[in-house]
């Protein structure tokens, strides 16, 4: 390397954005993911030790799966590669092998191949790396913001240790924006800046644990600032706002965010508590939910949790989702917090689970021939069998006969809650066996 071709380096990592720069060196600059990297843990001991097997870096976005990466690259003696999964293909992953190859021939040294965003390789694509990783011509580290349980193929995800990386705390946020405003080398140590504390506390809370998302706001608002008369720059809250506008919430459509949330939904709704569902609500539309997917387990919530303790339930939940169709979004958010709060602070039963151990005694066999005197067509019928009995015919518009078949005769399936308007129909059906 020439003194120009240093010199330019030097410029493009002045130039380059802060939160490339301020990524951690060494483990004392990392922040977060204790419960991986802590003084003494297995990931942490592994890199240190420069004894690294394929493993796969799995958390949200700013969680620190690059700097990890980036962090093995400092530790280890072996050769690094790194392949962007968005832009690399397998013509790029051979040349990558090749060169990997004959550097273990020539002069024995590993290569560990860091795929960024392995997810988006398809199966061909997971397919062709497998072979390398199987026989050790590559050490493979992958960083997902997907659950590799789906996105990795069980080949690759079982020769590969997942670690997976949580959300950064606030905590850990605000110690990296110190830094950042303290570093001389990397950072703003050299300017004086006055942040508010206002100002401070709004990027650390809406970044929502993307250590990212925060330095960019921290940059954007220092670079947007113009300094005072003595070249100080006040950053208030109303600048931290620009900057760091709304945050994206986490949550991977068809994958564990999705499933995750609607069932918190669904559980709030059944465990009748109506803030928490309509948190969760507010949770699924800011991120691009379906509206038609919110109000299809609200139709079915509404037969399931709240059933025949309120029958109005379903007829408030059909409403709502005809209203969706007519309506649209966003005004028909209005008609998701109505079924919402209607369904979560309404009595409930789930007595309509009682049509499954209809199903269970069907499905192993018991009998299912029609009592003849139930059947459609007279001359099925032998003299000797009972007539059927109109009901309307009778007092209360009752009659005691057998509806079930002749080997269940004393089979219940249906045993009302006693919950609300199921209570009267207890009753009700307890007065009716009573007179029989």
């Amino acid at each position: 390397m020439d003194l120009f071709e240093h010199g330019r380096r030097d410029q493009i990592q002045r130039e380059a954005p802060l939160a490339h720069r301020m990524r951690p060196r060494h483990f004392d600059e990392f922040a977060g993911q204790a419960h991986i990297v802590g003084e003494g843990r297995l990931l942490r001991r592994t890199i240190e030790a420069d004894r690294l097997t394929s493993m796969i870096f799995w958390g949200p976005a700013g969680s620190g799966k690059t700097t990890l990466a980036n962090l093995v690259a400092a530790y280890t003696e072996s050769h690094f590669e790194t392949l962007n999964a968005v832009l690399a293909g397998i013509k790029d992953l051979r040349e990558l092998i090749a060169a990997a190859r004959d550097r273990r021939a020539m002069y024995g040294t590993r290569t560990v191949l860091f795929i960024d965003e392995i997810h988006r390789w398809n199966k061909a694509q997971q397919d062709a790396l497998l072979p390398h990783v199987e026989e050790g011509a590559v050490v493979l580290i992958g960083a997902t913001t997907e659950n590799p349980t789906f996105e990795i193929i069980r080949p690759l995800l079982s020769r590969s240790r997942v670690f997976e990386l949580r959300p950064l705390t606030a905590a850990d946020v605000a110690a990296i924006l110190r830094r950042a405003l303290a570093d001389e080398e990397r950072g703003y140590g050299k300017r004086t800046i006055r942040m508010a504390d206002d100002a401070f506390e709004h990027i650390v809370r809406i970044a929502g644990g993307d250590a990212r998302s925060a330095l960019n706001a921290l940059e954007l608002a220092v670079l947007s600032t113009p300094p005072d008369e003595s070249g100080a720059l006040h950053i208030d809250l109303a600048t931290a706002q620009e900057s760091i506008q709304r945050r994206a919430v986490r949550y991977d459509k068809g994958g564990d965010e999705h499933y995750d949330t609607i069932s918190a939904f669904i559980k709030s709704i059944r465990g009748s508590d109506p803030d928490a569902a309509l948190f969760w609500l507010a949770k699924m539309v800011h991120a691009g939910e379906d509206p038609r997917f919110i109000m299809r387990r609200l139709l079915i919530s509404a037969a399931e949790d709240v059933g025949l303790a309120h029958p109005h339930g379903i007829i408030v939940a059909s409403a709502c989702a005809n209203a969706l169709e007519w309506v649209g979004m966003p005004e028909a958010l209005y008609h998701l917090a109505l079924a919402t709060l209607y369904l979560a602070t309404a009595p409930k039963s789930n007595t309509t689970t009682a049509v499954f151990s209809a199903l269970n005694d069907i499905e192993n066999g018991v009998n299912t021939q029609v009592p003849s005197h139930l059947r459609s067509s007279p001359h099925d019928r032998s003299a000797d069998d009972p007539a059927y009995q109109y009901p309307h015919d009778f007092p209360g518009h009752w009659v005691a006969q057998q509806y079930l078949p002749d080997d269940l005769t004393d089979r219940q399936y249906y045993t009302p809650s006693g919950i609300a308007h199921e209570q009267r129909i207890a009753e009700w059906l307890a007065n009716l066996k009573a007179e029989s």
